[in-house]
């Protein structure tokens, strides 16, 4: 009796580290190249440089330098306690990210680069902000931050010597999407890749309900002219997905819905859901958080946790891509 039970408490242990072996496999054979850093020019241009930010409560333009800048942007995304490694990606991401915003914005003689809202911890915050939420823990987590930016500060990430889009998100549904499926631009440095960390977060799934009244109000907004008549368990149909399984199209009432646009009418975290209908309930199950393309901040996470440094998990994220020292 106790050798058998031994022996299924062996089995449980096994299968529940059966994925992360399997991404431990995928990052040390299968893992792209970490991309190779690229010196062209010195990190003190890094002090020399600043953002223009709109302030979207107040339409104050807030000049930031770039260092001063990748505190504020890294907390708006990540939680301080996460990972150094997650952090490192996340800070190279957004850095590239807004750097390409505020050239292409140059590019147009534009009067700010991008905006943001530091009121509600949207793209930038201050570090009186952080010192005000953090209290007792201020100096702890903004040492750490230093640590982080002094080790990637000026990095970017390129692809054919041009800054790439690099966008992130929270959580996926267990694999990235495509940007030609979710936006219409092909790139080949968000395409799909495995993600399979994002399935233990707390938040991987949610559900929404609604009665048939508030899901043909919500859906008549968005087609007009959608046929409500019968029972409402014939009002949807088919749905066509990416092959990541987020909904690029959806039959409600006869007509053809986006599914960003079902997203949108319903708040819902993200396209990648199914719909069932049930005693004239309306339900959606939900999985990830957010559009799909490019890092999952969950997935560097787990990456981190696992081992993987920063650069690695650029490269799994952004295949196809160089990370570059300006």
């Amino acid at each position: 009796m106790k050798g058998t039970t031994i022996l299924c408490l062996l089995l449980f242990l096994a299968m529940l580290c059966i994925p992360f072996l399997a991404i431990g496999a995928n990052l040390s054979g299968s893992l792209p190249d970490s991309p190779r850093v690229t010196d062209s020019g010195p990190p003190a241009e890094l002090e020399k440089a600043s953002f223009r930010i709109r302030d979207e409560s107040t339409n104050e333009i807030l000049t930031v330098g770039d260092r001063d800048f990748l505190y504020g942007a890294i907390v708006t995304e990540m939680a301080p306690s996460a990972e150094p490694e997650a952090l490192k990606a996340q800070a190279v991401a957004a850095y590239t990210y807004y750097s390409r915003q505020r050239a292409l914005a140059r590019e147009q003689n534009a009067d700010s680069d991008f905006s943001a809202d530091p009121q509600n911890w949207k793209v930038y915050v201050s570090k009186e902000q952080m010192q005000e939420r953090w209290g007792e823990s201020f100096q702890e987590y903004y040492d750490k931050l230093t640590e982080v930016i002094d080790c990637i500060a000026g990095q970017t990430l390129q692809s054919d010597g041009e800054l790439i889009d690099a966008t992130y998100f929270a959580i996926s549904s267990g694999k990235t999407e495509s940007s030609e499926d979710v936006w219409g631009g092909k790139l080949d440095y968000l395409v799909p890749v495995a993600s399979p960390g994002d399935l233990f977060a707390s938040g991987y799934q949610t559900t929404a309900s609604f009665s048939a009244e508030e899901f043909r109000t919500a859906i008549q907004e968005k087609a007009p002219d959608a046929d409500f008549s019968g029972d409402p368990s014939t009002w949807v149909g088919e749905a066509a997905c990416t092959n990541s399984g987020s909904v690029k199209q959806i039959t409600i009432g006869g007509q053809p819905v986006d599914g960003d646009d079902v997203r949108s009418a319903f708040g819902l975290r993200s396209s990648n859901f199914t719909l069932a209908c049930a005693d004239s309930i309306f339900t959606f199950t939900v999985r990830g958080y957010g559009h799909g393309v490019g890092m999952s901040q969950t997935g560097a996470q787990f990456m981190a946790q696992q081992g993987s440094d920063y650069q690695e998990i650029l490269a799994w994220y952004y295949p196809n891509t160089t990370l570059v020292s300006v």
